[in-house]
C-alpha cells in the first residue's frame, strides 16, 4: 500500500544523518537540503547535536511526529528504530537505504520480513531496503547523483536497481530527457515495480500525471498486476518502455514437447510485454532513445523523410528503418523540382533529402515546410545535422527548434556533433528540446515503438465449449500424459476440429478401422513420447495388407500400448502448443510446423487468454506468413480458422490450468479447414 506520507510528506527525518557526505546518511541529507524540501526536516544521530546546519536528535523518541523516515543505519538497529517511529511518532512512510537484508543471507531475510510486518501493522509504506531512495519534485530522497531537473511532463522511472537507475539517468540527461519521479525499489520487500506502477495507474490524472513510464526490472514477481496496470495506463494514453534484465538462461530445462523446448521465462516476459503494449529494451541507451522518441509528437504511420547534409548517416538510418519495416518513400513529384531549385546544385530531394554540407539554415527550413505541408504520404521526419567545426550551427538548430513548434508531423533531431557542436547543443537543450546522437540507435528504437502494438481488450468467448466436461476429464486425470482417448475428448469438448481416428490393440481391429476411416491412413504408436524417433509413424498406408503388417511391427516397439490410425490428410503443416510458466500462466505458441518449428523456431508466443483478433495479428508476424497466405499458386491456409483454434486452446487452459504442456503438431491447414492431426496433453497438478 502506498500512502501520501511516503509520497507527499510534510516532515522527514534522516535516521543516521551525517556531516560526512561520503556516507549515505550525509549525502541524502544534503540532497534534501539542496532540493529545498518545503516541510520540516529532522536528523537523528546519537553522536551529533547538529548535522549540516540541522538540529540532531539523540534518539527517535526525542523527535516530534514525523511523516517519512529515510533510514541510513546498520541493519541490526533498524527494527528497533522502526518500532519506535511507528508506535510513538505516527510515522507511516519509510525509505530504508541500508543493506544487510534478504540480499545477503537467511538471517537478513527474516529481518526484512519483520520490518515489513511492523510497517504493515500501521498501514505504512516501505521503499527498500537496499535501495538508493526516491526522487520527486516534493523531495530528493536519494543518496546518489545525478539529480536531474524534475519535470512532471517528463518520465516516471521505476528501477529494481539503484546503480542502474543512476546510470540510466546519466544516459538520459545529456540528451535532454526530463524525469518526473524516480523510485529505486531495492529488495522490493513491500513495494516493488508492480505496486508502484499500480499506484500510478490508480491515481492517474490525464491533465497532471506523467504519461511516460520507464521500468528497469530484475524480477517479475507479480506478472498479473504488471499486465493489468500497464494495459490500463496505456489505454489512458501512457507509453511504457522497460528493460527486463536476465534474458538468457543458465542451462536448459529438459522438455518433452516442442512447446516446452521453446518456452522459457524470457519468452514469457516477451509475451507479457507484447500483451501489455510495453516496448521492451535491452540496454540503457536503447531505453533512453525509446523514451526520447516518446517525448516527441506521435508518429501516425510508417513513412519517414530523412533530411540531412551528410550522406553516410542518412544511408545508415535508411537501412535501420527499412530493415525494421518502416518506409523511406521516393519523392519524385513536380513540387520536388520546385524545392530542388531552392537548394544548391548537387542537392537531392529524392529521399533522403540531401542538401549538402554547404546547406543553410534557411534551406533547411524550406525543406521542413515542404515535407510537412506538401507530402501527404510522409508521416514524420528525421533531421541529421552535424558540423565539421568550420562554423557555428546555432541558426540551424534554432530553425529545427522553431519548426518543431509549428509542424504537424513529428521532427526527430539527430545531432551527432556532441563535441564539435557542444555549445550549440547545450543551447538547443536549454529550450527544452531532446535530441539523438546516433542515427542507427534512433532508427532501431523507432522501429521498436512502431512494431509494438497497443493492447487489445477483446476477451475470447465461445458458447460451444463444454466447461463441465473439460473439468470432469481433468479432475479424473493423474499427472502425466493423457491417453489418446482422453485427448480426443478434451479437443471435442473445446470444439477444436480434429482428424477422425481410431485406437486399436488388435490386428483385426486395425484393419476394420482403416476400412472405416478410408485408405490411405497414417499409423502411429501410442506410448512412446517421440514417435518418429523409434519408427513409430508410418504415412500413406494404402492397402489393408500393409495395415496388418505395420500393426504387427509397430506393436513390438518398446513402450507401445496401442496403435492410432487416422486418415491421410493433406495441407500446410501448422503447429500450436501450450506451456505453463511459473507465475505467468500459460504461454500459447503457434506457427508453421515441420522445419519451421524444428529448425527455424519461427513461432509467435502469446499469454493466455488470447482473442481471435490477437491471434490473427500475431500470425501475420510470422516470418513464414507468406506460406500461410499462399505463394506461387499454392493454396493458402484459412487464417481465421487457425486463429480461432489458437484462441480456443487458450480458453481450454484457462478452464483447465492443470494442463502443463500441450502440443497440436501437426495441424493441417487448407483454404476451407484447419484440423488437428496429432495431439499430446500433459497434466501436472
Amino acid at each position: 500500500m502506498i500512502n501520501n506520507k511516503l509520497l507527499f510528506p510534510d516532515s522527514i527525518v534522516v535516521v543516521g544523518g551525517s556531516n560526512d557526505l561520503r556516507k549515505p546518511g550525509g549525502k541524502v541529507l544534503k540532497n534534501l537540503i539542496d532540493g529545498k524540501f518545503k516541510g520540516d526536516l529532522y536528523v537523528t544521530n546519537p553522536k551529533e547535536t547538529e548535522v549540516q546546519g540541522i538540529k540532531s536528535y539523540k534518539s527517535p523518541l526525542d523527535l516530534p511526529y514525523v511523516d517519512l523516515a529515510i533510514i541510513a543505519i546498520a541493519a541490526k538497529y533498524i527494527i528497533e528504530t522502526v518500532e519506535l517511529l511507528t508506535k510513538h511518532k505516527n510515522t507511516k512512510g519509510f525509505i530504508v537505504l541500508s543493506a544487510g537484508f534478504s540480499e545477503e543471507n537467511e538471517e537478513g531475510r527474516k529481518l526484512e520480513e519483520k520490518l515489513v510486518e511492523i510497517i504493515d501493522s500501521v498501514g505504512g509504506s516501505l521503499i527498500g531496503p537496499n535501495c538508493i531512495g526516491a526522487l520527486s519534485p516534493e523531495y530528493h530522497g536519494v543518496f546518489t547523483s545525478p539529480i536531474p531537473k524534475l519535470d512532471l511532463n517528463g518520465c516516471d522511472f521505476i528501477s529494481g536497481s539503484g546503480a542502474t537507475a543512476c546510470f540510466i539517468m546519466e544516459s538520459g540527461i545529456p540528451q535532454g530527457l526530463p524525469f518526473a519521479r524516480v523510485f529505486s525499489v531495492g529488495n522490493s520487500a513491500q513495494l516493488g515495480v508492480e505496486e508502484i506502477l499500480e499506484y500510478m495507474d490508480d491515481t492517474f490524472d490525464i491533465n497532471k500525471s506523467p504519461k511516460i513510464k520507464l521500468l528497469y526490472i530484475e524480477n517479475i514477481d507479480k506478472p498479473d498486476k504488471l499486465l493489468k496496470s500497464a494495459k490500463s495506463l496505456i489505454s489512458k494514453g501512457c507509453k511504457i518502455a522497460a528493460i527486463k534484465a536476465g534474458s538468457s538462461e543458465a542451462g536448459s530445462r529438459a522438455a518433452s514437447s516442442h512447446t516446452g523446448a521453446l518456452a522459457s521465462s524470457d519468452v514469457a516476459v516477451n509475451a507479457l510485454f507484447n500483451k501489455a503494449g510495453i516496448v521492451r529494451c535491452y540496454g540503457r541507451e536503447e531505453l533512453i532513445n525509446v523514451a526520447s522518441i516518446f517525448m516527441h509528437k506521435e508518429l501516425k504511420g510508417k513513412n519517414i523523410a530523412i533530411i540531412t547534409h551528410a550522406g553516410g548517416p542518412a544511408v545508415m538510418l535508411t537501412d535501420a528503418l527499412s530493415n525494421g519495416g518502416l518506409s523511406i518513400p521516393h519523392i519524385d513529384d513536380d513540387k520536388a523540382g520546385e524545392l530542388l531549385n531552392e537548394l544548391f546544385p548537387g542537392s537531392s530531394v529524392s529521399n533522403p533529402i540531401d542538401f549538402l554540407a554547404t546547406g543553410t539554415a534557411e534551406q533547411l527550413g524550406k525543406i521542413i515546410d515542404f515535407v510537412d505541408n506538401e507530402l501527404e504520404d510522409i508521416d514524420g521526419m528525421a533531421i541529421i545535422f552535424g558540423t565539421a567545426g568550420l562554423s557555428k550551427v546555432f541558426d540551424a538548430y534554432d530553425m529545427i527548434h522553431e519548426k518543431m513548434k509549428t509542424c504537424e508531423k513529428p521532427i526527430y533531431p539527430i545531432l551527432p556533433s556532441i563535441e564539435t557542436a557542444a555549445e550549440e547543443i547545450k543551447d538547443f537543450l536549454s529550450k527544452g528540446r531532446i535530441f539523438f546522437s546516433d542515427e542507427v540507435l534512433f532508427g532501431k528504437s523507432l522501429v521498436k515503438i512502431v512494431n509494438t502494438k497497443a493492447p487489445l481488450d477483446e476477451k475470447p468467448v465461445f458458447d460451444d465449449i463444454n466447461k463441465d466436461l473439460i473439468r470432469q476429464i481433468v479432475d479424473d486425470a493423474e499427472d502425466g500424459y493423457l491417453s489418446p482417448g482422453k485427448v480426443q475428448m478434451l479437443l471435442d469438448a473445446a470444439a477444436i476440429p480434429r482428424a477422425g481416428e481410431a485406437i486399436v490393440t488388435k490386428r483385426e481391429d486395425a484393419v476394420e478401422a482403416a476400412t472405416k476411416l478410408g485408405l490411405p491412413v497414417v499409423m502411429k504408436v501410442v506410448g512412446p513420447v517421440h514417435k518418429s524417433d523409434v519408427g513409430g509413424v508410418v504415412l500413406n498406408v494404402k492397402d489393408l495388407e500393409t495395415v496388418a503388417a505395420e500393426f504387427d511391427r509397430m506393436m513390438k516397439i518398446k513402450d507401445t500400448t496401442a496403435i492410432l490410425l487416422q486418415p491421410m490428410l493433406s495441407g500446410t503443416e501448422l503447429f500450436t502448443g501450450v506451456k505453463r510458466e511459473d507465475k505467468f500462466g500459460h504461454l500459447v505458441m503457434y506457427g508453421l510446423g515441420g522445419i519451421f518449428i524444428e529448425v527455424l523456431k519461427d513461432v509467435q508466443v502469446g499469454l493466455s487468454p488470447i482473442s481471435k483478433g490477437e491471434a490473427l495479428g500475431m500470425i501475420k508476424n510470422l516470418n513464414g506468413y507468406g506460406i500461410i497466405k499462399g505463394v506461387r499458386g499454392q493454396e493458402g491456409v484459412n487464417e481465421k480458422m487457425f486463429a480461432e483454434i489458437v484462441s480456443r486452446i487458450s480458453v481450454l487452459v484457462e478452464i483447465a490450468p492443470e494442463i502443463f504442456e500441450m502440443d497440436l503438431n501437426p495441424l493441417l491447414g487448407k483454404a476451407d479447414k484447419v484440423v488437428a492431426v496429432d495431439a499430446r496433453i500433459r497434466i501436472e497438478n
